[in-house]
């Protein structure tokens, strides 16, 4: 278990130090998720994005599950509700965001899938100013949205897909902080376990077991797993733990810049000035939704 604390005064050094850990694992996190979807993203041709999934969380699964052995969990009839909650969120989140992939650029479906950890830092505080922020978030989805008929305009399945992944974004963070504050970094390879169980089903009929299971497919499937789910959910467990989730949605602003970085640099896609403006918008809104609502909260630390 875990309880809101704050550090004694008699340990100035630790109280300036700890925030910064959770920080760093949050960053950490973004960088590795952000490369593990741009190599994702070139398994398409042979896997689909349904295929992909299954095998992203099959193989984080085997890896969370031999490394941090949820078996040990001690679960009651009442804790396995969030469990649940957390671990179809988790599968739900990365179906339909690797559907989005399938036909808009990464920084974009994932600039447009952060409105849902957006709404969850907008919904914690009810100033004025938050219209605001409100508002340069729509500009930003309008700068996106397909609103003509053109060549540059962006596939409307694949911005529903990512609104829909922003949605279990959101449920994602409200369920993990609760399950990681009751069983810890474990909690991750029960979710991802069960992530697992039920989209795996789903690639295989959609891709076919001989398909998704080729030798020369399944060691980029674990790079994949490793960097997309394995090492980013354990960082991002060991952040949610001790940042509150509207400091944990906010400092995430930044992943749509770094997802087109490394998609850039990865994959070659070159956004337009006026997608990198979308993108750039949303941060902003992000960034100042938080700033405007933050009170003093002590983060969550271990006992």
């Amino acid at each position: 278990m875990s309880h809101d604390t704050t550090l004694p005064p008699s340990l100035p050094g630790a109280a300036r130090l700890s925030p910064l850990l959770p920080m760093a694992a949050l960053f950490a996190a973004m960088v590795s998720v952000t490369t593990g979807a741009s190599i994702a993203k070139t398994l398409f041709p042979v896997t689909g994005p349904q295929g992909t999934t299954a095998l992203r969380l099959t193989t984080a699964a085997l890896m969370l599950t031999l490394l941090l052995r949820p078996w040990r969990l001690r679960l009651t009839r009442n804790s396995w509700r969030p469990l649940l909650v957390y671990g179809g969120a988790m599968g739900a989140m990365n179906f339909l965001f690797y559907q989005a992939l399938q036909t808009i650029p990464v920084g974009v479906a994932i600039a447009v899938e952060f409105t849902g950890p957006l709404c969850l830092a907008l919904l914690s505080s009810r100033r004025r100013v938050d219209f605001l922020w409100i508002g340069l978030a729509v500009g930003g989805l309008a700068l996106l949205l397909p609103l003509e008929r053109a060549a540059a305009q962006l596939d409307p399945y694949g911005i529903a897909c990512a609104l829909g992944a922003g949605v279990f974004w959101a449920l994602y963070i409200v369920a993990g902080k609760k399950v990681g504050g009751a069983h810890g970094t474990q909690a991750t390879a029960a979710g991802t376990l069960i992530a697992a169980t039920l989209v795996l089903p789903i690639g295989i009929a959609q891709t076919g077991a001989a398909t998704l299971f080729q030798p020369g497919i399944l060691g980029s499937a674990f790079m994949v797993g490793a960097l997309s789910s394995a090492l980013p959910y354990t960082l991002e467990m060991f952040a949610m733990r001790r940042l509150p989730a509207q400091t944990f949605s906010t400092l995430t602003s930044a992943e749509p810049a770094v997802g087109a970085l490394m998609a850039m640099m990865l994959l070659g896609e070159a956004l337009s000035p006026l997608h990198w403006l979308a993108i750039a918008t949303i941060m902003v809104a992000s960034i100042g939704a938080t700033l405007s609502a933050r009170r003093p909260t002590a983060p969550v630390m271990p006992e």
